[in-house]
């Protein structure tokens, strides 16, 4: 039987331990004062791992009272999260949503309904989420000045007037 960590090619793996893949060095591309309230939260960016383009695969961690982003809503981006460990609230435009494992919820782009994890439990959440990578998305923060524009595979980051941060 093959090693199922065997690479296809020298840099690419066949199959990985999730949890085995070292956390992302920056953990938030949010400029400040936003970055920094991104602490407690951990990805382990596993689908360019393996060279996917089309869609992004992260195992998100979040510590207690740590949340996954800012509440927020995508134009063109779908996204979708599932609850391997603990027990997190979904905020959303409806209120709030307890989810635990076993749970997956959906984010639809275009919808207007932003949306975010909080973790209030005093227990480590662990979810998979799951978001495609449509050229031309733009995402609004309902709660802070701030708005981002996927530009030339990067986000760009303004102030909701448009000024840059």
């Amino acid at each position: 039987m093959s090693d199922p960590v065997t690479p296809i090619t020298s840099s690419t793996p066949l199959a990985v331990a999730a949890q085995d893949v070292a956390p992302r060095q920056k953990p938030s591309i949010y400029p400040p004062p936003f970055a920094a309230m991104m602490q407690g939260r951990q990805k382990r960016v596993l689908g360019d791992l393996f060279g996917l383009q089309n869609f992004g695969v992260n195992l998100t961690e979040l510590a207690p009272g740590a949340m996954s982003a800012l509440r927020h809503c995508h134009s063109r981006q779908d996204e979708f999260i599932y609850i391997l460990e603990g027990e997190v609230t979904l905020i959303t435009d409806a209120g709030e949503t307890l989810l635990d494992a076993g749970m997956c919820a959906g984010f639809a782009a275009g919808s207007g309904d932003g949306h975010q994890l909080v973790n209030r439990s005093s227990a480590v959440v662990r979810y998979l989420e799951v978001g495609d990578r449509s050229a031309g998305d733009a995402v609004v923060y309902p709660d802070n000045d701030l708005r981002a524009d996927f530009v030339s595979g990067q986000w760009q980051f303004s102030h909701k007037d448009g000024s840059p941060y």
